[in-house]
């Protein structure tokens, strides 16, 4: 039976092409990295205009060519993630939807048991609202078990931003200097109910907001810190 024998220049061609083989690997797995990257740069860049953007927009905003564009958008269509509208303009498609729709229980779950300590402690309906088309909606609700009268506030309840606690307070927490601080309202949403809200900050892709609403008067000063922690709590859950 014959013996094998590795020269060394066979050794030194095997690591050679080894050398390559791996550099090979590298070099695909940093241009998957690139493009997964710029196709979801491709994503919040059309999340944050509600008008769309045109594929000359997009290109200015990436850095890259027209084509580059092109490629990234006809994966992300065949997907359904964005959608070319008659006037030529980008904008988000349906299939987005149904992923929203798998976040909000992720959402709640994480938000839940937060959401019971703080209205069991407080004695007052705890909340916490998302920014979603532009609106405020209510994704997770939990009222105080030891109350006779207590706000009845619906998941799935949606307001306008600029009206009531819970908007007030995302719109804090935007720009580049995030306000933690709480919020509070009076009979914005509902006469007679009065809200306290924080924003819920360093989690990325979320905007939302902690908050509190009951009916008659409050004492901000005792409900916001707690209100101002459970926002920090829910954020800490999330990342």
């Amino acid at each position: 039976m014959g013996s094998l024998r590795v020269t060394p220049e066979g050794a030194a061609k095997a690591r050679a092409r080894a050398g390559g083989a791996a550099d090979t690997v590298t070099q695909v797995s940093s241009e998957t990295s690139q493009t997964l990257d710029r196709g979801l740069r491709v994503l919040a860049l059309v999340g944050d205009e509600p008008g769309g953007l045109t594929v000359t927009e997009l290109a200015g905003a990436l850095g890259v060519s027209r084509a580059v564009v092109y490629r990234l958008l006809a994966t992300l269509h065949e997907h359904g993630f964005v959608r070319r509208s008659s006037d030529g303009r980008v904008r988000l498609g349906l299939a987005l939807l149904q992923v929203a729709r798998r976040v909000q229980p992720l959402l709640r779950d994480a938000a839940t048991p937060v959401l019971r300590r703080l209205a069991e402690e407080v004695g007052a309906t705890a909340h916490l609202t998302v920014v979603d088309g532009g609106e405020a909606l209510a994704v997770a609700v939990v009222e105080p078990s030891w109350t006779d009268l207590h706000v009845a506030y619906r998941v799935g309840s949606r307001h306008r931003l600029d009206r009531g606690a819970a908007g007030r307070a995302i719109l804090a927490g935007r720009g580049d200097v995030h306000d933690s601080r709480y919020t509070v309202t009076a009979g914005e949403l509902q006469p007679g109910a009065q809200g306290v809200a924080a924003p819920v900050l360093g989690v990325p892709g979320l905007e939302g907001s902690i908050g509190v609403v009951t009916l008659g008067s409050l004492d901000a000063t005792r409900l916001g810190p707690r209100v101002v922690r459970a926002a920090s709590d829910v954020a800490a859950a999330l990342r």
